[in-house]
């Protein structure tokens, strides 16, 4: 799951961030509306967590101009703001959740969650391929009925594998949906996180190479090379 935090206050947003990535969740953060809109723009995202008043465009703005997108972004509104009044036009503007300042980072992963859970292309809570049973929301990995412990990087980047169904994903994508824009592009993190996934998820290899292109789960058992 891939992340935008608007957020004006540079230490909350550097430690919702922190905390998200402990929970396999890459985040990257706008500190006013013009990077905000200028990360969607660039980016693919899951889902958005707006402080309505940010610098630039303000979060109302940056939920109007993503709704009219059709991008279909879930939207988590951030703010100090507890009137009732506030909320009710929070969601009026489509906003599919709430969350008041201060809260805790547990609560907003857990709202999180759920908003993931609930978006309007959804995939199932609990996903199936290949004798893998992959339950994103407890963060377990099942291998014909074997449980799989994995790290959170591992997790996040099976999570992307499996959501394609057996089609190939390349790095590059990899890179952008499991780490954050402050990943190196030449990095070799995906190369080495793929291998020692493989590995953890035992014989027959489960995830194939596709020699200059990417990855993908290879539902017919054949080698990952």
């Amino acid at each position: 799951m891939r992340v935008l935090i608007v957020e004006d206050e540079p230490y909350l947003a550097e430690a919702v961030r922190d905390g998200l990535r402990l929970e396999a969740i890459a985040a990257d953060i706008a500190c006013d509306g013009d990077t905000a809109l200028e990360l969607l723009s660039t980016n693919t995202y899951d889902l958005a967590v707006l402080d309505r008043d940010i610098p630039g465009p303000s979060g109302d703005e940056i939920a109007r101009q993503i709704i009219a997108s059709g991008s279909g972004i879930p939207i988590l509104m951030l703010t100090a703001a507890d009137r009732i009044d506030d909320k009710v036009s929070g969601f009026e503007l489509g906003a599919d959740d709430y969350l008041t300042k201060p809260f805790d980072l547990r609560e907003l992963v857990m709202r999180l969650r759920a908003l993931d859970r609930r978006r309007a292309h959804l995939r199932p809570p609990v996903s199936e391929i290949a004798g893998l049973r992959v339950d994103p929301f407890r963060r377990e990995v099942y291998r014909d009925g074997r449980y799989v412990a994995l790290t959170r990087k591992q997790f996040a980047v099976l999570e992307v594998l499996v959501a394609a169904g057996g089609g190939v994903v390349s790095a590059e994508e990899l890179l952008e949906r499991a780490w954050d824009q402050n990943a190196d592009p030449f990095t070799n993190a995906v190369r080495i996180t793929v291998s020692s996934l493989r590995k953890r998820l035992g014989e027959p290899w489960l995830i194939a190479t596709v020699p200059g292109v990417g990855y993908r789960i290879d539902t017919a058992g054949a080698d990952g090379g």
